[in-house]
């Protein structure tokens, strides 16, 4: 017989107060950006604040001002103009998207192996190994920027992507092996040993057994990488001086001037660089789960 989840009304009250109250905690601060994003500037300093916009200005991004909606006629809030008609925010987000993917294609390709290798097999140092990579998560990035920026100058890599790739990979990795090394953990062994019964070699095994068994950790893995380096502004805003490769996240203070800043449109800049993740979380939330509760019941 299935248990009642809750053994009171007191109980249940409770828990839907604190589900609740969580999650205005979690997005207030988001729909709060949003507000900014849509009203004047005149509304936005208002005191005392409003708590819902009074009126937004629509104006039309038509073709030619827009490098998004070329063509196309699209009702627009002036701080969105503001923000898509910005060649240099339109240049950031694809420079973002070039950042992030590569990233999280290196930290897939290598953290799989790597985690895999910790995962299946058995040598000296093993589990030091997976305590040492885990380690590099918790070293604070600020503490290595100037003798990184001081190598990347002799290097040339300043003002490149992968001036920024590369630190991104050095702190992403640690996280992807530490992932999935738990998620393949969790797989039988069996399979893989049945791969090898059949002629396999552990290369085959790997990419033909457990990469497609692997999907839903591997899914969250890329995920969470994604979005680390989506986000990314310390190595970016420090390493590259550039318009051409810097990310939206070091562009979106650039919407001021020397004695005024445009907190509206920078507002819209951050709704628009969030809108991609929430889109993909939203999309991947099953594997996601899936993902992260691997390993949770034996």
């Amino acid at each position: 017989m299935r248990s009642k989840p809750f053994t009171s009304p007191l109980h249940a009250t409770g828990f839907y107060v604190t589900v609740v109250f969580f999650a205005f905690v979690t997005l207030f601060p988001l729909l709060w950006v949003l507000k900014m994003s849509l009203i004047s500037s005149t509304e936005l300093f208002a005191s005392p604040p409003t708590i819902l916009p009074e009126s937004i200005t629509f104006k039309s991004l038509t073709a030619g001002t827009c490098p998004l909606f070329a063509g196309i006629e699209v009702p627009c809030p002036v701080n969105f103009e503001t923000v898509f008609i910005d060649p240099i925010f339109i240049a950031g987000l694809a420079n973002t998207l070039v950042i992030a993917g590569i990233t999280t294609a290196i930290c897939l390709v290598v953290g799989s192996m790597a985690a895999y290798a910790l995962a299946r097999l058995t040598f000296y140092g093993n589990k030091p190994t997976l305590s040492l990579v885990l380690a590099i998560t918790f070293f604070p990035a600020v503490a290595i920027i100037a003798p990184l920026f001081l190598l990347f100058q002799k290097l040339g890599l300043i003002n490149t992507y992968w001036g920024i790739i590369i630190p991104d990979v050095l702190f992403a990795l640690p996280l992807t092996v530490y992932l999935l090394v738990a998620y393949f953990r969790e797989l039988p062994e069996d399979l893989e040993e049945a791969a090898k019964m059949d002629g396999a070699n552990i290369w085959q095994a790997f990419f033909k057994v457990t990469v497609p068994l692997s999907i839903p950790g591997i899914v969250t893995t890329g995920l969470l990488t994604f979005i680390y380096a989506w986000n990314e502004f310390l190595f970016a805003n420090t390493l590259s001086f550039d318009e051409t490769v810097q990310p939206a996240t070091v562009v979106i203070p650039q919407f001021a001037s020397t004695y005024t800043t445009d907190y509206g449109a920078q507002a819209a800049a951050s709704i628009i660089l969030t809108a991609p993740l929430v889109l993909l979380v939203l999309f991947f939330q099953r594997k996601i789960v899936a993902g992260l509760t691997a390993g949770a019941v034996k």
